[in-house]
């Protein structure tokens, strides 16, 4: 995968030569990537409310074929293929943000590497000279730069030393701060570090309340904003009341709500682990796709679910005017007829 860190650090490169801010820069970044992801994210929701609309006629294979689970599956691939649905989006979608999601993790904790182009033996001997003049500890790599960045920020005299030896010019130095943040320092949850040092830790625990804003919303609003929910939301009713719902659906209710509960606490338990052990950097990468998975999320809805809605309340009052319609033609009909044997009978009297 090194192309791909080459890549994400070319362009954040390009970004902060021309914003001169690494914070915008990572903010510009993010934009890039998820926007990339947008058409697939759309198909993948076109696909869901396809789905959605099938969903009669996949109950009616489930009737259909019982408990033979290998002819239902190729019938509902079958009736997937006919009407556009299923695919790979939904399935893509995950795998490409994490497989994205790793180049940038990378980048962030060696910017020297990616962002400045400081060669791996240049780094190295830094970090040897550092640990000589005891300015950088021992978790420093060439992998992991933080300490190393952190050292030449802060001490005239190392930096200088890495300056006159050629390891590094003072072009090469980026300045890592974004609205008074340090986007190399890792947020600290001891009470003990933040009161230390609230000037430091304190917007970076704000991001870090940001951070799980931003991932709880956008879940949030998957359940409200998708086709369906009220529906959804009436038959979870119905299966929470034994005498309304028959045993299988409450089975499969409570199935998919112990679902829905386990991915609504581990991934803001897994983006939170994630935001306490990386750069700040990684938080504002998190806050930004969050709000922008916030703002896909009301375009899909009024692009997409609510004209499916519009259209399916439509489809379901033309079925009741038919259905209306029929009945009083019956009930004329039967009026009719009880009119026709009442004439006939005073005919025979």
């Amino acid at each position: 995968m090194g192309y791909l860190y080459d890549l994400f650090g070319f362009i954040t490169r390009l970004l902060y030569q021309f914003f001169g801010n690494y914070g915008v820069a990572i903010i510009f970044l993010t934009i890039i990537i998820r926007g990339a992801l947008i058409p697939l994210n759309l198909r993948s929701q076109k696909a869901m409310i396809k789905m959605q609309a099938m969903s009669s006629k996949t109950a009616e294979l489930q009737r259909k074929y019982g408990d033979d689970k290998e002819k239902y599956q190729e019938e509902l691939m079958k009736l997937q293929k006919e009407n556009g649905a299923g695919g790979l989006a939904g399935c893509l979608l995950p795998f490409l943000q994490l497989f994205f999601l790793y180049p940038l993790f990378r980048m962030v904790q060696a910017p020297l590497t990616y962002l400045s182009k400081v060669p791996v033996e240049h780094i190295n001997s830094m970090i040897a000279v550092g640990r000589q003049m005891h300015f950088v500890d021992e978790k420093a790599s060439d992998v992991y730069q933080i300490g190393l960045i952190k050292a030449l920020n802060e001490s005239g005299s190392f930096l200088g030393e890495c300056v006159k030896r050629g390891f590094i010019s003072l072009e090469q130095m980026i300045d890592f701060h974004f609205l008074g943040i340090d986007l190399t320092m890792t947020p600290a949850w001891n009470p003990k570090t933040i009161i230390g040092d609230p000037a430091t830790y304190v917007p970076l625990l704000i991001m870090v309340i940001l951070v799980l804003v931003t991932i709880i919303v956008p879940m949030q609003l998957t359940k409200v904003l998708k086709p369906g929910y009220k529906e959804e939301k009436e038959r979870k009713e119905r299966s929470n009341n034994p005498a309304r719902a028959g045993q299988g659906e409450t089975a499969q209710a409570a199935n998919t709500e112990a679902t829905m509960k386990m991915m609504t606490w581990v991934m803001p338990i897994i983006m939170l682990f994630t935001t306490f052990t990386m750069p700040a950097a990684m938080g504002l990468y998190w806050i930004v796709g969050g709000i922008m998975g916030i703002i896909q999320q009301f375009l899909t809805y009024y692009l997409f679910t609510k004209p499916y809605e519009a259209k399916k309340k439509e489809l379901e009052e033309q079925k009741k005017n038919v259905f209306k319609k029929k009945k009083n033609t019956d009930n004329e009909e039967n009026t009719g007829s009880n009119k026709s044997g009442k004439k006939s009978n005073k005919k025979r009297k």
